[in-house]
């Protein structure tokens, strides 16, 4: 879950002022709109203005280039819930944050919904094809460990019960993440998904019938106190 943009196109070739990342960006880019076996090689020379030599010099074939993309992807949904979690708002406030940054990404503006890119292309690759698969696995296991260390955290600063588990609710957490990119795809508007991703977030926190957006009857950031020994 991170921001990213389309660029204009570029004359073909390996420009002197060439950027592996924003190549990566744009190949990502054409993958995520035609799906790896959609996409072919002249689109994504045309994507990031290199020619297939250039491409192939840089990056490989297409399959080496598509996992660049994949481990690019994670690296910055990964910064991008660290910047979400790792701060001192309160636990719903910062789930809240990684649903919306995660639906700017998925609903880009002027554009139809396009989803998460490693669940929409990676799980379409990943039953015939290992290196997929074990990207995909570990994509969904970081994002399930920065889930994990922000609910440690809360639930050591009390604001969850203390008989939660942190392993299970970051599986959750993560479920809603996936519940959004899918749903998004096929249609759901950004305002019922950020609804969803709400209830999601009161349900993890113990506080059902509650919302981030909604002031709590509860002291700010004590969804759930530790019972006293």
């Amino acid at each position: 879950m991170h921001t990213g943009t389309k660029s204009e196109k570029r004359p073909r070739g390996r420009p002197r002022n060439y950027d592996s990342h924003q190549a990566l960006n744009d190949a990502r880019d054409a993958f995520w709109h035609g799906g790896y076996s959609g996409t072919s090689l002249d689109t994504l020379s045309d994507a990031t203005g290199m020619n297939r030599p250039s491409l192939y010099g840089a990056f490989g074939d297409k399959h080496a280039l598509y996992l660049d993309t994949l481990d690019r992807y994670i690296a910055l949904g990964r910064d991008a819930m660290q910047a979400a979690l790792h701060g001192d708002r309160p636990l719903a406030d910062a789930l809240l944050a990684v649903y919306d940054g995660a639906l700017a990404l998925y609903f880009p503006p002027g554009e139809v919904a396009r989803g998460c890119f490693l669940i929409g292309t990676a799980a379409v690759e990943s039953r015939a094809d290992a290196q997929v698969r074990d990207k995909l696995a570990r994509g969904l296991a970081t994002f399930d460990a920065e889930f994990e260390r922000r609910l440690e955290r809360a639930q050591a600063q009390g604001e969850l019960d203390a008989a939660a588990s942190p392993a299970l609710l970051a599986k959750v957490a993560s479920a809603i993440l996936h519940t959004l990119a899918l749903r998004s795809r096929a249609g759901d508007s950004r305002e019922s998904l950020r609804a969803t991703a709400q209830a999601g977030v009161a349900l993890i926190c113990g506080t059902p019938g509650e919302t981030p957006d909604k002031p709590s009857s509860k002291a700010p950031g004590k969804a759930r106190r530790k019972p006293k020994s």
